[in-house]
């Protein structure tokens, strides 16, 4: 991937860095963004620059479509082009039916959804004459339906159908595919028993790691232009059962 420039959004903390830094250790420049997580931001971006590439950090709230539009414009100033967008910036938590809030779908809705549409749209703007690759990142609840989660799940749902769209609206030039962990970053606070209890339930009796899913962007990064549209689920399994 030397030479080629990509934007990970999200790609200050958890999944989101370790997509980046997959991306960089391939010799790829990459740009991140990130909304409250500065301090986890410059430091990302110095192990970037540390792998031998460019590290730029940009802030937006990608909940705005506005300010999503702006960052992929930024990226694309600050690196000199833009090859690759990876929609990884996203936010989960438990919301029960009875007590959900129009607040917390749209907190849910706007930055896993919304977000990786205005971003796309931005990207797909730059991308139109060199080509490019989009890789948007859901979830196995995206597959699944899971009661005490459903803006969420509605969410990543939605962004399998946005991908396959944006697969069809943009062919040939830009190739759109997305990946789709499983149990990989349990959120802060999650129980470790109940992360053991579903990892034996898994069929490769084991959680993923980030790695694991990086290896999937990195896949779609450099895949033949023939793959578009696909979704790459890397939940050991679970999909399956």
């Amino acid at each position: 991937m030397a030479g080629t420039t990509a934007l990970v959004t999200g790609g200050a903390i958890r999944l989101g860095r370790a997509i980046a830094l997959g991306l960089a250790a391939r010799g790829c420049d990459v740009a991140i963004t990130y909304h409250r997580s500065a301090a986890a931001a410059r430091a990302t971006a110095a192990e970037l620059r540390a792998l031998g590439g460019r590290g730029v950090r940009l802030r937006a709230d990608l909940r705005d479509a506005g300010q999503a539009a702006a960052v992929v414009r930024q990226a694309a100033r600050a690196l000199g082009r833009l090859d690759l967008l990876v929609n990884s910036a996203g936010i989960f938590y438990r919301t029960p039916l009875g007590a959900t809030t129009p607040r917390q779908w749209d907190e849910l809705l706007d930055l896993n959804l919304r977000g990786p549409f205005f971003c796309a749209q931005a990207a797909a703007r730059i991308m139109r004459r060199r080509g490019g690759r989009i890789v948007n990142i859901v979830d196995v609840g995206g597959a699944r339906p899971w009661p005490g989660y459903l803006p969420y799940v509605a969410s990543k749902a939605g962004l399998v159908m946005l991908t396959r769209g944006l697969a069809m609206a943009l062919a040939p030039r830009i190739q759109v595919n997305a990946v789709g962990p499983g149990l990989v970053l349990p959120p802060p606070g999650f129980p470790a028993e109940s992360a053991r209890r579903l990892a034996r339930r898994i069929p490769m009796r084991r959680a993923g790691t980030p790695a694991d899913v990086a290896a999937a962007v990195v896949f779609f990064a450099t895949c033949p232009d023939y793959i578009t549209g696909q979704v790459l689920f890397v939940d050991g399994g679970a999909t399956a059962t």
